[in-house]
């Protein structure tokens, strides 16, 4: 998980356009946006995380930072 590769997806789209290329990429589809990743499971996870990030920020109104951090305690707590 790469904090740059998200923050771009949550600055260049919509939520619909990223959950749209989750979609695709889970239909093994090629992507019609570009994601940073080294491979589709990283690409996945960048769009998931920029899906959940973008979502909070609209949600509670929320600055992407804020939001990001909440997106790591998840993660972290979630593995721990």
């Amino acid at each position: 998980m790469k904090i740059p590769a998200i923050k771009k997806l949550v600055e260049a789209y919509e939520v619909t356009t990223l959950q749209n290329a989750e979609a695709t990429l889970l239909e093994g589809e090629p992507l019609g946006i570009e994601v940073e990743g080294s491979d589709e499971g990283e690409q996945l996870t960048h769009i998931m995380a920029a899906i959940w990030v973008k979502q909070q920020m609209e949600s509670n109104n929320i600055e992407f930072m804020e939001a990001l951090r909440a997106y790591t305690k998840r993660v972290r707590d979630s593995i721990s």
